[in-house]
């Protein structure tokens, strides 16, 4: 289990949207998340989910509004940040000729988190201990998807983006993947998910953003001048 992340944890946005192409693909969005909290995104499809995520994870820039981490602004290229943040999008970002032990091995290496000893015990709370050698070109999507998974749980970052992440699991690996983020809470940290299923975490926790119940900025107005775009 990771040891409890910093109290002070707290990820907020104030008047973020984002547009691309000439037209807004994001609402006005408002956040306030602590510590031991989960940010759920609720919304039709191209609502934003996926928009708000990327935004989140330094993949796309803002077009106006401000984040804050931890107390202070977010700047482009944050490594801070970006350290202790884990993005985990539809894809699963694994290396397909690699075995699905070397792909943990090598998320830890290059992000650290749990040492690589710790590796067959989280193939193992994943189902995966008998394909630990295999490539994972050969693995079905689901046994992609609860590997992607495996690695976030390691790296141990303090906050979780994930987009759609009960994708391709079947229920036993949802239910895993509910008690993963409870504990992962519990200890001080922090999630920001789109989903379509109902997260199942204490209602303690939850937080949810109806993203297409939000206003829409007005097409003609233009960005604030003195908004920095983010991106780490």
């Amino acid at each position: 289990m990771p040891s409890p992340h910093d109290d002070g944890l707290r990820l907020a946005a104030a008047g973020v949207r984002c547009r691309r192409g000439g037209r807004n693909v994001l609402p006005l969005v408002d956040f306030d998340l602590r510590a031991g909290q989960v940010l759920e995104l609720r919304g039709a499809n191209g609502s934003g989910k996926t928009s708000l995520l990327r935004l989140l994870a330094g993949l796309t820039p803002a077009s106006a509004g401000e984040l804050h981490w931890n107390g202070r602004r977010l700047r482009p290229v944050d490594a801070g940040y970006a350290a202790q943040m884990a993005y985990l999008g539809h894809l699963n970002g694994l290396s397909p000729h690699l075995s699905a032990a070397e792909n943990l091995r090598l998320g830890l290496r290059l992000s650290g988190g749990a040492p690589a000893e710790a590796v067959p015990a989280a193939l193992a709370t994943w189902g995966l201990a008998a394909l630990a050698g295999q490539p994972v070109r050969r693995l079905s999507q689901g046994q992609r998807r609860r590997l992607a998974l495996a690695r976030v749980t390691l790296g141990q970052r303090a906050l979780w983006l994930l987009d759609e992440p009960y994708a391709a699991l079947d229920r036993a690996s949802e239910d895993l993947l509910d008690a993963q983020l409870t504990a992962h809470l519990e200890h001080g940290g922090a999630a920001v998910i789109a989903t379509h299923r109902p997260l199942g975490v204490p209602a303690t926790m939850l937080r949810t953003l109806q993203l297409d119940a939000l206003p829409q900025p007005s097409p003609a107005a233009p960005p604030p001048e003195d908004v920095e775009a983010f991106a780490c």
